[in-house]
Formats: C-alpha cells, structure tokens, sequence
C-alpha cells in the first residue's frame, strides 16, 4: 500500500508528479494554505508531510499527525515556520531545498537595487499616470550604481553572490558576518570584512541576506537606520522581521533612507494600505526572490526527494537536523 502523505500546496510538476506516483497524496489544491484546524485534520495519520513556509510545524501538529510520522520535507531553503528541536526529539528528519535558489535570489536582489536607485517604479508610474509632458533635466533624478558601496549584511551564497554582481559595476562592497570569509574568498570578491556601525555608516546600499534569529529580528531599527548614510537604499531578500517596518516608515518619511527594496515583510503578506505603500521610493514585490521557473522546478525536484527518501527510511539528501541520525531511541 502506497504510503500517505499530506503536500499542503501545488507545487511545480517537476516534483509534484513524484510524489504524486509513488505516494497516496492528498493534495491543498487552494491557492491560500490551508486554514489551521484544517491542516491539523488532514495531517493525522500521514506518513509523511510536505509543508510550506506559511504552515506551522510545532508540537501541536505533530501530536495531531500521530507516532506513524516519518519526514517532513519543506520546499523552502529557510524553515523558521518548523520547531526543529521538536521533530528531532521525535526522531523525525526534516528536509529543506539549500543551494538552489542562490543565484536566483541574488539576481532579484539587484534587481531590486537597481529599480529603487534609478526610480523605474517611479517613471512606470509618471508613465501610465499621463504625466509626462517633456524631457526635462531634473526629471527623477536616481542614485548612481557604479562606484558606489554596497554593504552586504549575511555573506553566505547569496550574499557573496551579490558581491559578483556589484563587481560588474565596480561598487566597494563591505561586508558583516558573524563567520569571516577567507581571505581568498574576500580577495576573489573584493570584499572588506567590517563592523557593523561602519558598514551602516559608509554603504549607499545596505543589501540583508541574514537568517531570522532572535538577534537579527529588527536587525533594521530606528537606531540603526539612524546611524546609516542619509539616503542610503535598503535592500531586503532575507525575512521581513529583520527590518522593523515602523522605524522603516518613519525614516523614509524624513528622508533618512532614500529608498526601499523589499522581497519580504513585516506582517506578510503586506495589505495595500500598510503605510510603507504609501512611500512612491518603497518597492515591494511579493516574496518571488526565487520565482524562476527552472528554480521553482529544482526546488520540487528536492522537496519530492527528501519526502520519498524519509519514506523509505533512507537519509535525506538535504537533512535540517542531520543529528535525528545519532539518536538510537528517539523520544
């Protein structure tokens, strides 16, 4: 008898179709996930779990699933929607998608760092608006890229891709990281480990590539936007609560920071009256860093591998808590 599992969104074929031969899948057709009390139904008696960032692993839900539960497989990189320490008591590996979306993400983020600095949501807008009569020379006047200095906060892959990209346009690119890049890697990138306040101090850009942890959680608050360069443009692609948005709205309504770039949010998804909207220099999109087709299908390719690999008791390609395989008696 095919195993059952529960996949609580649509995912690419490219990996549903796996899941979808080998397993007895009940499948969240809705575009939304799945209310609460309906996940908590749905996951009882599964043998294995297929979750997304917006659905909330915790003990509550692993009660609910039952002892039969063999792996969670998340199709994300990040997996701060798990209580991790909870699935490896239980001896339950939990499987992520790392690796695959680190150029995509980068490619977004410059993305973004280029639209605000040079104000192509502002034109589009003067555009459509029927408010363009002429050229004129102090019409949206934008901030230069080349040459000017990028300060990158998280300098994993992504961030130390984004360094690649800020070389073709001859920016300084500093950098903050609890862990040192070595000094072939920061040679290779021309990128200059510093502090904190100098980073913020210094950089026109400030592009944040951190994990959510307690200590980066409004990372980005009235404190530190006020000891950034005035004007300087912020750049987030990592999580929304590093940023405090309140201290955001605020020092974008004094003109402290030029601009704003912003993948992710605090609340997400971001209603279109939230005050940050309000700010003609505050481009958000909606959470699409690694919106790629080719990144969508390798991500599905990965969540379906770790979900079919739990269910045949063999280790995950991508464990989050390789430790679950120390444990001789999982509690």
């Amino acid at each position: 008898m095919a195993p059952r599992v529960l996949v609580t969104r649509r995912i690419p074929d490219a990996g549903l179709k796996l899941v979808l031969d080998a397993t007895d899948a009940d499948l969240w057709e809705d575009e939304l996930p799945p209310p609460r009390d309906e996940l908590l139904r749905r996951v009882a008696g599964v043998e294995g779990l297929l979750s997304l960032l917006t659905d909330r692993v915790d003990d509550e839900l692993l009660d609910a699933a039952g002892g039969q539960l063999k792996v969670i497989s998340n199709f994300a990189v990040g997996f701060d929607n798990i209580d991790v320490p909870a699935c490896t008591r239980r001896g339950i590996p939990v499987g992520n998608t790392p690796g695959v979306l680190t150029e995509t993400t980068a490619d977004l983020a410059f993305a973004l760092l280029m639209a605000v600095a040079r104000r192509l949501t502002e034109g589009y807008d003067h555009v459509r608006q029927d408010r363009w009569k002429t050229w004129g020379p102090m019409l949206l006047l934008g901030r230069d890229i080349h040459g000017a200095t990028l300060g990158i906060v998280g300098f994993g892959r992504i961030g130390r891709e984004m360094a690649k990209r800020a070389s073709g346009f001859g920016m300084r690119v500093l950098y903050h990281d609890v862990h040192r890049a070595s000094p072939d890697d920061e040679a290779a990138l021309n990128a200059e480990s510093v502090e904190m306040d100098r980073l913020l101090a210094e950089s026109d850009f400030v592009s944040l590539h951190t994990n959510l942890t307690p200590e980066t959680e409004h990372l980005l608050d009235a404190d530190a936007f006020g000891r950034m360069k005035r004007g300087a443009i912020v750049i987030n692609t990592s999580r929304g609560p590093v940023i405090d948005p309140d201290a955001l709205e605020r020092a974008l309504a004094s003109g402290q920071i030029g601009g704003a770039g912003l993948d992710v949010t605090d609340p997400e998804p971001m209603r279109a009256d939230h005050p940050l909207l309000h700010h003609p220099n505050c481009l958000v999109v909606p959470h699409i860093a690694s919106a790629s087709v080719a990144t969508r299908d390798r991500m599905a390719e990965m969540a379906a591998g770790n979900l079919l690999s739990g269910l045949r008791g063999e280790r995950l390609p991508t464990p989050v808590n390789p430790e679950v395989y120390d444990q001789p008696n999982p509690a």
